[in-house]
């Protein structure tokens, strides 16, 4: 009951019931990546007569976060690339890290050291800073 009240009240969170009806309407399932976010597409690849390309969207799993959109299927939303990451093969190289989600504003936000954020004690001046002085 919750999920449907917080559907209905929010767009921030999943997708509302127009989306919900569009794409059940509309839609082509495409893939999913390793967050949850389901991809779509127009029921055969067909072309939206008003831009004149594949209408292509996103449902995201929980908050509608874009930064939560990987490089792969990113390139594929944005029609960069026409093949989704489903139809690939691409493997990462080892040196490549996992995609992250923008983490600014949570608690596993990047604080470098002297951040008033920071957890434990903030380290001392150096000394070099000289504070600026009317008409001086």
């Amino acid at each position: 009951m919750l999920a449907w009240l917080i559907q209905i009240f929010t767009w921030w969170n999943g997708q509302t019931l127009n989306t919900r009806f569009h794409t059940w309407r509309f839609g082509e399932r495409v893939g999913t990546d390793e967050f949850g976010n389901i991809y779509y597409r127009t029921k055969g690849g067909a072309i939206d007569p008003a831009l004149g390309i594949e209408r292509r969207w996103v449902i995201y799993s929980g908050v509608s976060e874009a930064s939560q959109t990987p490089p792969g299927w990113f390139g594929w939303l944005h029609h960069t690339v026409d093949t989704p990451p489903t139809e690939e093969t691409y493997a990462a190289r080892g040196w490549q890290l996992p995609h992250l989600p923008n983490r600014t504003g949570t608690p596993q936000a990047y604080r470098p050291s002297g951040s008033t954020l920071r957890e434990g004690a903030r380290p001392a001046a150096t000394g070099d800073y000289k504070a600026w002085q009317p008409g001086a």
